[in-house]
């Protein structure tokens, strides 16, 4: 008759948790993003994907239907979370404060969410959707040219050419956080607080019609 504590001897059976659906697809969409940041959508294969996931590739093709889908889900989280801090960052209420919340928002997100910067400014794939880094940028520039726009008709500026400063300011703020991303010095702070210094004092001093040098009027020395 076996005694007690060979009863008790009697390994237990490992009981392993299994992913619901919901968890699955959240793996492999940080799984797909860090490799889309790490090596870019070509060199970023299903069977790596599939692999770091310890699934079958079938079971990525089931949740998004190949590469193109997957990648197509990451690119639309990042944009999603991008236009929301840029969005915010255009709620204050007077003109330089926006300006600088725009910068800061940018840079923000270059340092928290690097990996999906990353992705957003490397091309991407032809079957793509429509939301990519350019089309963010583009409704950036819609929103601060429509605050430009404002300051402009107040000043008795052409409320017309705003969207050409908006596309400067944008593309100049883009530029800079696209350099930034791998310097990281000076602090954003200091990169945002110089980026303002360059465009906001240069439009404090704008001229109503602006040409270039060799058609200014001349002036006479004093």
């Amino acid at each position: 008759m076996p005694r007690p504590t060979d009863v008790d001897a009697t390994p237990e059976r490992v009981v392993r948790t299994r992913m619901t659906g919901t968890q699955r697809r959240e793996q492999l969409i940080e799984i797909g993003r860090a490799l889309f940041a790490e090596r870019g959508y070509e060199a970023t294969s299903i069977e790596e994907i599939a692999q770091r996931a310890h699934v079958s590739k079938p079971v990525v093709y089931e949740h998004f239907g190949g590469k193109e889908g997957l990648y197509a889900v990451v690119v639309d989280r990042e944009m999603s979370r991008l236009l929301e801090m840029v969005t915010s960052s255009l709620k204050q209420n007077r003109s330089r404060v926006r300006v600088e919340r725009v910068a800061l928002a940018l840079l923000t997100y270059v340092e928290e969410h690097t990996d999906g910067f990353r992705i957003l400014v490397r091309d991407s794939p032809v079957a793509a959707p429509d939301g990519t880094y350019s089309s963010l940028l583009n409704e950036a520039i819609g929103q601060v040219g429509h605050i430009l726009a404002g300051d402009f008709s107040r000043r008795g500026f052409n409320p017309d050419l705003a969207l050409l400063y908006a596309q400067a300011l944008v593309g100049m703020v883009s530029t800079t956080a696209t350099w930034w991303l791998d310097e990281r010095t000076p602090p954003k702070e200091v990169v945002a607080a110089h980026l303002v210094n360059l465009c906001w004092n240069g439009l404090t001093n704008l001229e109503a019609d602006p040409q270039l040098g060799t058609d200014r009027p001349r002036t006479t020395p004093q």
